[in-house]
Parts: structure tokens; sequence; C-alpha cells
């Protein structure tokens, strides 16, 4: 079986959550950018809601990060990151949902859109948006904060989990807006948890080979397709 392909675009908060679990599982596999075609034939043949990411591994092809995760974490050798409690595959399940809800939307299509994507390509931040998100961030990360503080290493507890891996890049992106500096400090035991999940070899591994952080050409779509309107 040849190794998986991965498509996407490098700055995609849920391409580098299959990223990550495919280094963390040691997976070999091919990155393919989609940046020069998205929203295109090319790429809407791959995932039909205009996507990403994509994962395909031999013959078959599956789009939707949950579904892809769950396909590796099974499909692959490596450490496994779902647990076989059903009660903690739930609780790892809702955090998956609750990034998905609460979380992506609001660090990431609120504010780090706002902050940085659509600045990056002299499209001025809609203020509104980013006051409309932050109180709903404030909530998400005590959240954290609540289940964190029972001294725990990671989400479920003492063992890596899929819902580490796919709340991580979110946080990540969050962090480098001034709201996310200013926002983060008021919460340690999340702190601990980002220091911890930032240090793992995966995290390292991965951050090391992606490429400088540029412009999102196709995000300038996104102002009509993504912007919240308030």
């Amino acid at each position: 079986m040849p190794d998986p392909i991965v498509y996407g675009f490098p700055r995609s908060t849920y391409v580098n959550i299959v990223r990550l679990i495919l280094t963390h599982k040691d997976v070999p596999y091919i990155f393919n950018d989609l940046e020069p075609v998205m929203g295109k034939p090319e790429h809407l043949a791959l995932h039909p809601f205009n996507r990403v990411p994509i994962l395909r591994h031999g013959d078959f092809t599956v789009y939707e990060t949950s579904a892809i995760a769950s396909y590796v974490d099974e499909a692959f050798d490596g450490p496994r990151l779902t647990p076989q409690d059903a009660r903690e595959r739930a609780r790892m399940n809702r955090w998956v949902s609750a990034v998905n809800s609460y979380y992506y939307p609001y660090m990431i299509y609120h504010v780090t859109h706002e902050r940085l994507v659509f600045p990056e390509l002299g499209i001025a931040s809609d203020e509104k948006v980013v006051a409309h998100a932050l109180p709903k961030v404030e909530l998400a990360l005590g959240v954290m904060e609540h289940e964190l503080s029972r001294g725990q290493d990671y989400l479920l507890g003492t063992e890596l989990s899929l819902a580490d891996f796919f709340i991580l890049p979110s946080t990540f992106a969050f962090s480098l807006t001034e709201e996310g500096k200013a926002m983060y400090p008021k919460y340690p035991a999340f702190c601990r948890w980002r220091e911890r999940m930032e240090n793992l070899p995966a995290t390292r591994k991965l951050r090391a080979i992606l490429p400088p952080r540029e412009p999102i050409p196709h995000a300038r779509e996104w102002t009509s397709s993504h912007r919240p309107k308030y």
C-alpha cells in the first residue's frame, strides 16, 4: 500500500490536525498543496463542499477531519489515540465536537481571520466580528481550564487522545493574535497543557517542516463565503 496523501494548504487548522496525528503515529505521508487549485474542479473532485483536508490511501479517499482522524488511528500502527472505554471515547468525541462548534469558529473564523489572514491580504479587520467572538473564546478557555485544573496532563487525563490534537492548532493560531497573547495568561492550567503539547516530538517535527507563514491567496474569497455578519 502506498503512503497516504494529505491534500490541503499549509496554514489550514484542520489540515494540521491530520498532519499532527500522522506524525505522532510515525506514519509516512505525502502532502499535496491545493492552494493553486482551491475551489476549482481539481479540488472539488476531492471535496465537493470546497474544504480541506482530504486523505487518499491507495484506492480509498475520505474527507472531513473527524473521519480522517478516526481512519488514521485505526488503519495505521503507532500509539492509539482513541480510548477503548466507551465513556472515555464519549468524552473525547465531546471535545472534538466542541472544537468544531465553539473553539475553531471563534478563535479562527472570527479572530484569527480578522487579525491575521485578512490584513495580510490588505483587507481591514471587522471589529464587530472580533468583539462578538472574544467572550465566547473566554468561555471556551474557561472550560478547558476547569478540566485541566484537576492536575491531568491532557484533556482526558494522563494519556494523549485525538481530542488534544484537534484543539492544538486552533490554540496555536489564536496565540499569534494580540487578543490571544493578552488572554492566555489568565488560564495557567491551559498554558501548561499548551506548553506540553507544543513540545511534543510530533509538534516540533511538523513545525520544522512547515513553510514560512505567507498570505493565503484564496482567503480573499472568505470575506463573502466565511466572514460572519454582525
